[in-house]
């Protein structure tokens, strides 16, 4: 097996106790982490935020998404191709919404926009900024095209890990925040 299959081999068995560890986190930790996320973020205004509609157990940002709708541009992320950067179009509360790729419910209508907060899901995450996702490389490959962007991974703590597998191409995150706190090299967007 070479270094590539050792990696994917690594990242798969990562993947799968951080969804398990996910699955088990209780509703305490996840207002908390909401709570937490609206905490570093309420005072935003007149920027374009980009946030993700939850999927299966993910930390849910739709709270916060909401309440800053009000006093700034809500985008999510779509994929329009394989091994394409995501793209990004217009959210806001009650938006007409599709199903999309792999799943993920996506506005019908809105503009396209660029973001200069991002808010990303994670699978797993380590002290380091690591983030594991789930293998598509969509967003490592949007960060990279961000780099003016503020980005803030959100997560449950229960998803941490002592060190995500990385390869040449996955993208460290500056900011993290879970219920148990903000981490990272940047403390603030």
């Amino acid at each position: 097996m070479g270094d590539d299959d050792n990696l994917t081999a690594l990242k798969a068995q990562s993947r799968a106790a951080c969804l398990r560890a996910r699955d088990g986190a209780g509703e305490r930790a996840r207002a908390a982490a909401a709570t937490r996320l609206y905490a570093q973020l309420h005072g935003l205004r007149g920027r374009t935020i980009a946030a993700y509609l939850p999927i299966g157990s993910e930390a849910s940002p739709l709270g916060t998404m909401r309440v800053l709708a009000k006093d700034n541009c809500i985008c999510v992320p779509i994929v329009t191709a394989k091994g394409a950067p995501l793209r990004f179009r217009e959210w806001w509360p009650g938006c007409p919404l599709e199903k999309g790729s792999f799943g993920v419910m996506v506005p019908v209508e809105g503009g396209w926009r660029v973001p200069d907060v991002l808010i990303v899901p994670m699978v797993g995450f380590d002290d380091a900024g690591g983030r594991l996702g789930y293998g598509g490389g969509f967003y490592d490959r949007t960060l990279a095209g961000l780099r003016e962007a503020s980005v803030i991974g959100f997560a449950l703590e229960a998803q941490r890990l002592d060190r995500v597998p990385r390869g040449k191409h996955d993208m460290e995150l500056p900011l993290i925040v879970t219920e148990a706190g903000v981490f990272g090299a940047a403390t603030h967007v």
